[in-house]
């Protein structure tokens, strides 16, 4: 018999194509680094950003977005395949040597480019094997950090959209807000914050002098994010091919902050999500439906008129982008694995509904490695004190955050930060007997590998083991077991992770 993931995969092929019927949509994708929506028209004051509000004044926010893992790579994989990590297989960093289970897994730039649409990628795709991903142009491939020669972000963008006639996917990610968070570069922002101007974010509860400068920092490439995502829009509009382009603005996850990046809290899973579409979408919209990026492949192959995959869980956006009343999901799921093959292994589930979030932690008891790392030095402080000195409900979620139990429990009504657990609560039993059920049913159907006992196991002592191992001499085995094989002797090339060359045409 076929494991469960293998019949997912086998699934996920095209059908018959629909005759087209009307001009299809150009679509740009606006990816940004290790940010959640920390921005003007998500209220943030302290943060400006003129031109994204004016595109969600233009388009439609989305108040409540998800990415499916707070991992740079693991969201990335989940964008382009409308997969969850456990379905396709991007479970940590590709820089580590993870990647897909399977390099013919149907993908955005693969699905379009078969229905005619000219492809591109300008930034990083941080997504193995690269080979799966058949982009017609592409440019700076590295993840640019150092944020060297940003106006060519743009200049790149300009010379593909003037290339041809032929509809297009492109695909821009910019390095801000990722670390090293860096206060101004050839001047922008014009006017940068210092951490007299700002307070941390609310969701990580404590607040100390060298944390305030983070922040401020933090908000200063947010800040530079949105006069490059200018650059951009108004390069589109030159081209000409502004309105009939769809343009999705989205953070790859949550900001790498405490209870942010590499967890499964809201400062690591929701992001932003604006969606401009002239030619179709209700302009100023805010949506509140509980969104995911696993249903952007789905809405863009719908309105590219390309050939339908199915085995998606997601679900084209593309009435609620019209302003249109329709059933949407009930409840929305995440997870989380690794992050890079070192300190941050911790496997975790979780389902939320409109009110309720429910975390499943599968090792439970035992210390998560993440906790030290966050605290110990990781944001240039070591903020234990602070911890320590907070509020009591605060100083508890740390504690609890070190070493969870199974379950925890947060009404995001009344406590949106996750400071104080309910899961033992009497008063809420029912509420979390209904949450274990329906995180035990999308495990189920989404075929969660960890569901095995022996995967987890064998997951854990794979991740003990490659610790100690630099990644150029890492080739994982769970692309294998999590399928329900054996490993060959030697892993397959695509298990590498090469850089992509520029591609000199358009």
């Amino acid at each position: 018999m076929l494991h469960p993931i293998v019949c997912l995969l086998l699934l996920l092929v095209p059908l018959t194509a629909q005759p087209a019927t009307a001009p299809r949509p150009n679509i740009l994708f606006i990816i940004s680094e290790d940010n959640g929506p920390e921005l003007g028209c998500y209220g943030t004051p302290e943060v400006r950003t003129p031109h994204l509000d004016r595109l969600a004044a233009e388009g439609v926010r989305f108040n409540r977005a998800y990415v499916t893992q707070a991992g740079c790579s693991q969201s990335r994989a989940s964008i382009m395949t409308g997969l969850y990590p456990h379905q396709n297989g991007q479970i940590g960093l590709a820089t580590w040597g993870f990647r897909m289970y399977r390099a013919d897994t149907p993908n955005i730039p693969r699905n379009l480019k078969a229905a005619g649409y000219r492809t591109g990628i300008i930034g990083k795709l941080h997504v193995s094997p690269e080979s799966a991903f058949p982009f017609d142009f592409a440019a700076i491939p590295s993840a640019n950090f150092a944020r060297k020669n940003l106006p060519d972000y743009t200049k790149n963008a300009e010379t593909f959209f003037n290339a041809s006639a032929q509809p297009f996917f492109l695909s821009v990610n910019f390095p801000d807000a990722h670390q090293p968070w860096t206060r101004q570069v050839d001047g922008l922002p014009a006017r940068p914050l210092d951490g007299k101007d700002v307070k941390p974010m609310a969701y990580m509860g404590v607040d100390e002098p060298t944390l305030r400068e983070q922040v401020a920092n933090y908000y200063n490439c947010m800040n530079r994010l949105d006069t490059l995502v200018g650059d951009l829009l108004a390069a589109l509009q030159r081209s000409g091919k502004a309105d009939n382009t769809l343009v999705v603005y989205l953070g790859d996850h949550g900001a790498d902050m405490l209870r942010g990046k590499r967890t499964s809290y809201e400062g690591g899973v929701r992001i932003p999500l604006i969606v401009r579409w002239p030619a179709k979408a209700k302009r100023g919209q805010v949506r509140e439906e509980l969104v995911s990026t696993i249903d952007l492949m789905p809405t863009v192959l719908a309105l590219a008129q390309a050939e339908p995959v199915t085995g998606l869980p997601g679900r084209s956006l593309v009435p609620l982008l019209r302003g249109e009343t329709s059933a949407w999901r009930t409840y929305l799921s995440t997870e989380y694995h690794t992050h890079a093959a070192r300190a941050n292994f911790y496997p975790q589930r979780t389902v939320r509904d409109d009110r309720y979030k429910l975390i499943e932690n599968l090792l439970p008891g035992e210390v998560n490695p993440g906790h030290a790392f966050t605290l110990d030095g990781h944001l240039g402080v070591d903020l234990n004190q602070a911890v320590r000195s907070a509020p009591a409900d605060i100083a508890a979620a740390y504690a609890r955050m070190g070493k969870p139990a199974r379950w925890e429990l947060y009404d995001l009504q009344t406590d949106p930060f996750e400071f104080r657990d309910l899961s033992t609560d009497r008063d809420h039993a029912a509420v979390l007997a209904r949450l274990q059920e329906q995180l035990a049913q999308w495990r189920q159907e989404t075929a969660d590998p960890l569901l095995q006992p022996a995967n987890l196991v064998r997951l854990k002592a794979e991740i003990s083991a490659a610790s100690k191992k630099e990644a150029r001499e890492l080739s994982w085995q769970y692309p294998y077991y999590f399928l329900g094989q054996e490993p060959p002797a030697v892993a397959p090339p695509e298990a590498t992770t090469k850089g992509r060359k520029k591609k000199k045409s358009p």
